[in-house]
């Protein structure tokens, strides 16, 4: 029995070391395989050639700066070449070439700022090409030899201002209006005509503003910008904050409202400031205007429901051309024949009606009213700081205007906040939503300067008050746009309550 257990031992070892020994040659040989592979790659690395980079022609983000630069001077060859006698680029041209380039360049500057304690902020790509307007104004070599049109820059204007008007009638929603709450409805026409009023009593004592004068100040100043608000409500809206109540949503829509009222109101008094009757000449002639804007637009606008039809081609390119064409007419011509109210509320009638019954183009006809806004934006702004002269402004002015402004913005928070106590909202959501509706840009750009050119052309002992308007623009675009978007994203995800933006 030992002999046959000894036996088994030594077999059993043999078997052992036989599995064993393929097991550590393959091993062997993997590590051999390994290297080989390892000097094989370093080999056809040391081998491969070095690719790199042509520098010409450029990518990225320079050759879409060359592309855009060169793009605009072709533009303005083109233009200039057929609106000069000459057929050559005049001086004017130029000069508008070079307000837009520093308009553009002023508000990328502007954009790229950062703060890191300061939480981030929504585009004010408009105050940076307002302050390039200003610097350009007021620089001791550029302002002596820029001088853009008073013609060309009130044209321009109108053009934006035409824009504005397509973009907020386009956005007009009439289901979301049928289906407005009494808070959204009061929000929308509340805050605008108290601030309206409270800037006519504060001017006409502090400014010695006429009582028309007043008002009209005061719906220059009474509009809130969706350029500021919307951004910010949005993004607020993302990470979830005051969604369950719906605050971003009823803000957003409640904007563009705010803005038609003002503009309507800013109409009728600019008509009545610079008629020759008397009062109730005035009064019949700004409710002439509005009868007139609205029937017009009307009828037009269910003219561009059917025309063109849905079997064209490039129907959307038609569209937009039909709306721009006719807009920028009405405006321009109203302007003209002193019918100033007409123009404006053609075109919010035309494209709010026309627009409602598109179903597909709808959007897309939006976004070539955008492009034409993205080119003209940086031309309105620039032309609104161009208006301000350091010079000429005084500094009691300056400050009594602060004052004017800075009494009715209170009068607005407060009327804000009465105004939504009973809608269910809880004390730091009102707090919130009267804050939030202090920014100014957009339509106080647009809106400021028209009085100083009407002013200008047709009324010269009226100057100085349009001057004192257009000053106070520029001021409240200037202080309550940064302050306004900073508040909101400040205080916005201290005072809302938060929940899954699902």
């Amino acid at each position: 029995m030992d002999i046959t257990e000894l036996e088994n031992e030594q077999l059993e070892d043999k078997n052992i070391q036989s599995s064993i020994t393929p097991q550590i040659l393959k091993d062997d040989n993997t590590g051999e395989d390994e290297e080989t592979k390892e000097i094989v790659i370093l080999e056809t690395e040391e081998t491969k050639p070095q690719v790199t980079k042509n520098p010409f022609p450029p990518q990225g983000r320079l050759n879409k700066c060359i592309t855009n630069g060169t793009l605009l001077v072709v533009i303005w060859f083109a233009i200039s070449s057929i609106s000069s006698p000459d057929h050559y680029p005049d001086k004017n041209s130029f000069q508008l070439l070079f307000v837009f380039c520093c308009s553009v360049i002023g508000g990328k500057l502007l954009e790229v700022i950062r703060i890191p304690s300061v939480p981030p902020l929504p585009p004010l790509f408009g105050k940076g090409m307002l302050l390039a307007g200003f610097a350009i104004r007021n620089a001791p070599y550029i302002s002596e030899r820029i001088h853009v049109s008073k013609e060309w820059s009130s044209t321009l204007r109108n053009i934006a201002l035409t824009l504005i008007l397509i973009k907020a009638g386009l956005g007009l929603d009439l289901q979301a209006l049928k289906r407005l709450t009494r808070v959204c409805v009061r929000l929308s026409l509340g805050p605008c005509l108290m601030e309206a009023f409270s800037t006519a009593v504060i001017s006409h004592f502090l400014l010695n503003f006429p009582w028309q004068w007043g008002f009209l100040l005061g719906f220059v100043v009474g509009a809130v910008s969706p350029a500021v608000v919307v951004p910010s409500m949005l993004q607020l809206q993302e990470e979830g904050y005051g969604v369950e109540k719906g605050i971003p949503t009823l803000l957003m829509a409640a904007s563009s409202v705010d803005d038609i009222l003002a503009i309507t109101g800013f109409s009728i008094f600019m008509s009545m400031v610079f008629s020759t009757g008397g009062i109730l000449h005035d009064l019949l002639t700004s409710f002439r205007d509005v009868i007139l804007g609205v029937l017009l637009g009307t009828f037009w606008g269910i003219c561009l429901r059917y025309f063109p039809s849905e079997d064209q081609t490039n129907i959307t390119m038609k569209r937009a051309g039909l709306i721009l064409g006719s807009c920028v007419t009405a405006v321009l011509v109203s302007n003209s024949i002193g019918t100033h109210g007409a123009g404006g509320l053609f075109t919010l009638m035309l494209t709010f009606i026309g627009g409602a019954h598109w179903t597909t183009d709808r959007n897309e006809v939006q976004k070539i009213i955008t492009f034409a806004w993205d080119i003209f934006k940086p031309l309105l702004f620039a032309l609104v700081g161009l208006e301000v002269s350091v010079e000429a402004l005084k500094s009691d002015a300056i400050g009594i205007s602060i004052a004017c402004m800075s009494l009715a913005l209170l009068v607005r928070i407060s009327a804000t906040f009465f105004l939504v106590t009973f809608a269910g909202f809880n004390f730091k959501e009102k707090i919130f939503i009267a804050l939030s509706w202090i920014p100014k840009a957009t339509v106080q750009a647009v809106l400021g300067p028209l009085a100083l050119e009407t002013a200008r052309i047709s009324s010269p002992h009226l100057e100085p008050y349009a001057k004192d308007v257009m000053t106070i623009a520029f001021l409240a675009i200037l202080i309550t746009a940064p302050n306004g978007a900073l508040l909101i994203n400040i205080l916005g995800p201290r005072l809302l309550a938060r929940c899954s933006p699902n």
